[in-house]
C-alpha cells in the first residue's frame, strides 16, 4: 500500500496497473483446486475483450458467475480489484502489450529487495567494521 500511495502522491495523474498474475493468485487462493481451471478461463476472458464497455460487461458477469459457483470470497476479490488490472484499456491498443504487464516494476522491486537484504546484514556499525 505504501508504494501505491507514494506513486499517487508523486504522480497524481498516473494510472495504477496491477500485475495480472498476482491478482489471479489472490483470486485462486479463495478457489478450490477443482474449480481453478474454470475461474482462470473466466478471468482470462475479461482481459481478452476488445474494448472497455465489453470488458465491463464481462467483468460483471464473472462476479455473478463466481457467486453462482458459491465462491463469494473470490467474487469479492474480483469485484474490488479487477479494475486495477485493466488500467491499460485507457491507452491505445498498440500500447496494451507493453502496459498490461508490469515486469519492469517487478524487476525494480526485486533489485530493491536484493539491496536491502545486503544492508540488513550489518545491523550496527561494529558489525560493518568486522
Amino acid at each position: 500500500m505504501g508504494l501505491i500511495e507514494a506513486c499517487a502522491a508523486t504522480f497524481p495523474d498516473a494510472r495504477w496497473q496491477r500485475c495480472g498474475v498476482h491478482f489471479y493468485r489472490n483470486v485462486f487462493s479463495k478457489v478450490p483446486r477443482s474449480k481453478m481451471r474454470d475461474v482462470a478461463a473466466m478471468l482470462k476472458a475479461v482481459h481478452a475483450q476488445e474494448n472497455h464497455p465489453e470488458m465491463q460487461k464481462k467483468d460483471a458477469s464473472v462476479g455473478e458467475a463466481l457467486r453462482e459457483m458459491k465462491l463469494g470470497d473470490a467474487a469479492k476479490i474480483v469485484d474490488s480489484g479487477i479494475h486495477e488490472t485493466l488500467s491499460y484499456f485507457a491507452f491505445p491498443s498498440e500500447h496494451w502489450r507493453r502496459i498490461r504487464t508490469n515486469n519492469r516494476l517487478e524487476r525494480l522491486m526485486k533489485e530493491i529487495r536484493r539491496r536491502t537484504r545486503v544492508v540488513g546484514a550489518f545491523p550496527d556499525g561494529q558489525s560493518a567494521v568486522m
